[in-house]
């Protein structure tokens, strides 16, 4: 039986992942750079392998397969029936196969209460657009978190848009530059064209957004980042991440960069680190 994605699940983010390839979008342009820092702020909180790591929003298999090459015992979930299928493809001609991998629904995990010591919530609250579908998301995320369990959840910036479309001269597109009006405005984005490097159904945040988003869970932040600081924009990228030196210096002014309020927003993606509170008299996870 052919599985299909959780009910309530906008059918135009459904349909964007159907055509778009997912798969492949971390292994080019500025998405390196994205990868690699969101590989190294993950390992600067994980706790040590083997633990327990649930990715959320795990698409085919991008992190979930690099935690499980460690040593983790890494679970997959993810609403798009045709990743979670990559996703098992990919794993079962890995090295260290994924633990489990299903479609589910990040608002109503069938997971345990307690049951992982790291939760990875990169991307579904790129599309959860109500506040209220955040708060549940980020609730279940906290409530199968382990006492002193940390999770790691991604949003896109507010301004991400109207740097892209700078980037990629796409403001020329009146109907680009619609888009972005309102996503610096609301932080809603909608596409309403046929452009699929116009990206869906989503929801921007500011940093501090996203840091009272996961307080409320009842999570302490221990950490606010913004992933690739400015470079993600620049036209030569790829050219520089190919040299050892150039790619230095990209990966060093993230790093610089990343907690820094005044610019945080300039990097494309954001990452907030929440640490759930052990019991009195419990050890951490």
């Amino acid at each position: 039986m052919t599985e299909r994605p959780p009910a309530g699940v906008d059918p135009a983010i459904v349909d964007y992942y159907d055509r778009a390839p997912e798969e492949a979008r971390l292994e080019r342009g500025a998405s390196l750079l994205e990868a690699a820092r969101t590989r190294e702020i993950i390992e600067r909180h994980a706790p040590a392998p083997p633990a327990e790591v649930l990715d959320v929003g795990g698409a085919a298999g991008a992190y979930a397969l690099w935690l499980a090459d460690r040593g983790y015992t890494v679970h997959l979930v993810d609403a798009s029936p045709r990743l979670v299928a990559e996703a098992r493809r990919r794993s079962a001609e890995a090295p260290r196969a994924l633990a489990s991998c299903r479609v589910g629904d990040a608002s109503a995990l069938a997971i345990d209460d307690g049951s992982a010591a790291l939760v990875l919530l990169l991307g579904p609250l790129y599309h959860l657009t109500a506040a209220a579908e955040r708060r549940a998301a980020l609730r279940e995320a906290a409530r199968v978190l382990r006492p002193g369990g940390v999770l790691v959840a991604a949003a896109i910036s507010r301004w991400a848009s109207a740097l892209d479309g700078l980037a990629r001269d796409l403001l020329r597109d009146a109907r680009f530059a619609a888009i972005v009006e309102r996503d610096v405005r609301e932080g809603q984005h909608r596409n309403p064209t046929d452009r699929l490097d116009y990206f869906t159904t989503a929801y921007f945040h500011r940093p501090a957004e996203l840091h009272a988003e996961v307080e409320e869970a009842g999570l302490v932040v221990e950490g606010l980042y913004g992933v690739e600081g400015p470079s993600w924009i620049l036209p030569d990228l790829t050219e520089r991440w190919n040299d050892p030196e150039r790619r230095a210096a990209l990966l060093h002014v993230a790093r610089l960069l990343e907690a820094e309020p005044m610019v945080m927003g300039c990097s494309a993606h954001l990452l907030a680190v929440g640490r759930k509170l052990p019991e009195a008299g419990a050890p951490d996870a």
